[in-house]
């Protein structure tokens, strides 16, 4: 008897903008998504928390911030870790070799990252999983916090990307040199990971797509990647978004449209299910163990 094939859909930088927000709720009335990751410093998250209780089927968890954007703590309790003005750096190699070999920034790192939890928290949304932006969440320090904090917040499920290489390059030949590179960093990180979070009870879906494919999960990618699809739990980022004047864009222009679009194809929605895939999220996964 074949296994039951689950497929997560989610909408990452929740509250970073309105624009984000309106396209977050779209994709979920509308489309295939079903879940999505909230930045609680992003400039709208008090618009996505009202947004997400109001629609209650749509599993929210915690987009961590921890570069490129700002942070929850006032910059004189975390010096180093952002400037005057509470912004984290932009670059993400340059930040993850400092949190590794910088002893001062571990503990300033436990103390934001529990207040990002902490504000989640207040916000009355249940937390249905952890994830990061720019995927910061997996760097080695960060991760043990997380699974320090993950019985006082309720912490279930933490992301942990892993695609394979060859059929992402097969469908999306381009940045074909910084596949190469995430494919072996990241590869390397989902190993470690792997072995913390099965230490600790904590789950993690079978495979994750769109870290290879980051700013181009269109219609055509996924409806070349959902037939080659081989896990049972399978999750899908994205970052849907509609561009409104005045507001700042979170991937490059045009990007945001293009990821819309695709969670809202009714095509993609029958190649889901024509390859087995029901769609579900987190939260709904609480009541059966999640495959490793």
């Amino acid at each position: 008897m074949q296994a039951q094939k689950f497929a997560i859909i989610n909408g990452d930088d929740f509250g970073f903008s309105h624009g984000v927000n309106q396209a977050i709720i779209k994709a979920h009335k509308e489309g295939v998504l079903t879940s999505t990751s909230l930045m609680v410093t992003g400039e709208a998250f008090d618009e996505a928390v009202d947004l997400a209780h109001a629609h209650p089927t749509l599993a929210v968890g915690l987009h961590l911030v921890l570069v490129c954007g700002r942070a929850a703590l006032p910059p004189s309790q975390i010096p180093h870790l952002v400037d005057s003005t509470g912004n984290f750096p932009y670059s993400a190699p340059i930040s993850g070799l400092r949190y590794q070999f910088i002893q001062a920034t571990h503990e300033e790192l436990r103390q934001e990252i529990r207040a990002q939890l902490e504000k989640f928290r207040s916000s009355g949304l249940r937390l249905s999983h952890v994830d990061g932006h720019l995927h910061m969440h997996v760097h080695p320090v960060v991760l043990r916090i997380l699974v320090d904090l993950a019985d006082e917040f309720g912490i279930r499920v933490i992301r942990l990307p892993c695609e394979e290489l060859g059929m992402s390059l097969r469908l999306d030949r381009r940045n074909l040199l910084t596949k190469l590179v995430w494919a072996g960093v990241f590869g390397g990180l989902r190993r470690y990971g792997e072995g913390l979070l099965k230490s600790k009870g904590i789950g993690f879906a079978e495979r994750v797509y769109g870290l290879l494919q980051t700013g181009s999960v269109t219609e055509e990618y996924l409806l070349g990647l959902i037939p080659q699809i081989e896990a049972n739990l399978v999750e899908i980022y994205c970052h849907p978004a509609v561009a409104i004047a005045g507001e700042p864009l979170n991937g490059p222009l045009g990007a945001g449209e293009a990821e819309l679009a695709a969670t809202l194809s009714e095509q993609v929605s029958e190649m889901l299910a024509a390859s087995g895939f029901e769609l579900t999220n987190f939260e709904q996964q609480r009541t059966q163990p999640l495959t490793y």
